[in-house]
């Protein structure tokens, strides 16, 4: 712990989630889209339609997505049938869903910056989708590109993948139907695509290589609730992650991303040496909310928002920890806190905003 001197930098206010912004330009927000696209579209009231959300209008995207998801599972099927000649029936499926489904499309919506084009009147919509962009783009970089089909802490909303869809079915629309000019105007949105020989190999390799090193037994428990299929992770005999998804597949890469960020969370150390149990889960749960937890008690206090600062980065790209420091101005002093070494930012500056609250409780 470290304390100095304390300058005198104004109350910052409550923190609070910045919701999604809206283009009220509608001109704008269609030309927007054809830049993006590079497509100009012969009928732009497709997509004005595209681009309307069932609180604001009747005529919403409604029609257009449920073309457009059908759509997009045809020209997945004709990219991944022609692209992976060897490879049978079921892995083709479990590709094209790992491709299209709600958390990738999410994410193709995240970063392209498209839920502001969309016309609606729903403020829980607008938490909802403002939880799951903030969420991603807290993200590292290199964690987009790697994690397009799960791992986020925010459960995808379906309006995300929605308005993914309905564009890619005005274009479709637009061009008379035509599915090979739709694969190449929207290809370049799903963007990487998964492939045979990456749909696995970092989470589920990256978990297989964690539990050898520790020599702790692997398992995957599938099991059906409804017509979804749940996988549950098990590591030396204890429940560690859980996925669901309608395919085996995803629900077995949702559900080992949970084990990881379990794992290489706050409490790794404990789960892979000594065993894991219900409690520690809750442990790590509590430990990823001490970051909000520190801005909340600095907002009512009325101090300066907490400055997250990169002390160290060290290991290799596959294997990388973060540790980050905590600077908070109270009145006369300036405390500072550094965390513990881990694997992700987030988990980095909570480990930090942790101790911190715990230096804070004891003056």
């Amino acid at each position: 712990m470290k304390r100095k001197r304390a300058s005198s930098p104004a109350p910052s206010g409550p923190v609070t989630l910045r919701p999604p912004g809206f283009v009220a330009d509608r001109a704008e927000a269609a030309a927007r889209v054809e830049r993006l696209l590079r497509y100009e579209f012969h009928d732009r009231s497709l997509l004005e339609e595209a681009l309307t959300h069932q609180s604001f209008a009747a005529a919403s995207y409604q029609r257009l997505e449920f073309v457009g998801d059908a759509a997009l599972g045809l020209a997945f099927s004709n990219f991944l049938y022609l692209t992976n000649p060897t490879v049978g029936p079921g892995a083709l499926s479990t590709l094209r869903a790992a491709n299209i489904n709600t958390e990738k499309l999410a994410r193709v919506a995240v970063r392209h910056d498209l839920y502001p084009l969309l016309r609606r009147n729903c403020p829980r919509l607008d938490l909802l989708a403002g939880q799951f962009i903030e969420s991603v783009k807290e993200e590292l970089e290199d964690d987009l590109g790697t994690t397009p089909y799960g791992g986020s802490d925010v459960k995808a909303p379906k309006v995300l993948a929605d308005i993914v869809e309905a564009i890619a079915a005005a274009v479709y629309v637009d061009c008379k139907f035509n599915l090979e000019k739709l694969w190449k105007v929207t290809r370049f949105l799903f963007e990487p695509i998964i492939t045979a020989e990456t749909i696995d190999e970092q989470p589920v390799s990256m978990l297989h290589e964690l539990c050898q090193k520790h020599g702790k037994d692997l398992e995957f428990k599938p099991r059906q609730k409804g017509g979804t299929t749940v996988v549950d992770v098990i590591v030396g005999g204890a429940l560690v992650g859980m996925g669901s998804s309608k395919h085996m597949g995803i629900a077995k890469l949702n559900a080992t991303r949970d084990a990881l960020s379990k794992l290489l969370g706050g409490g790794s150390q404990q789960v892979l040496t000594t065993g894991v149990g219900h409690g520690e889960g809750h442990d790590v749960g509590e430990l990823r909310e001490c970051k909000q937890k520190l801005n909340e008690q600095c907002s009512r206090k009325h101090w300066p928002k907490p400055i997250f600062k990169l002390e160290k980065e060290d290991g290799p790209a596959h294997d990388r920890t973060f540790v980050y420091s905590v600077q908070v101005e109270t009145p006369g002093a300036s405390c500072v806190t550094i965390g513990d070494p881990m694997s992700r930012v987030k988990d980095a500056e909570n480990s930090g905003a942790h101790k911190m609250l715990e230096y804070l409780l004891k003056l």
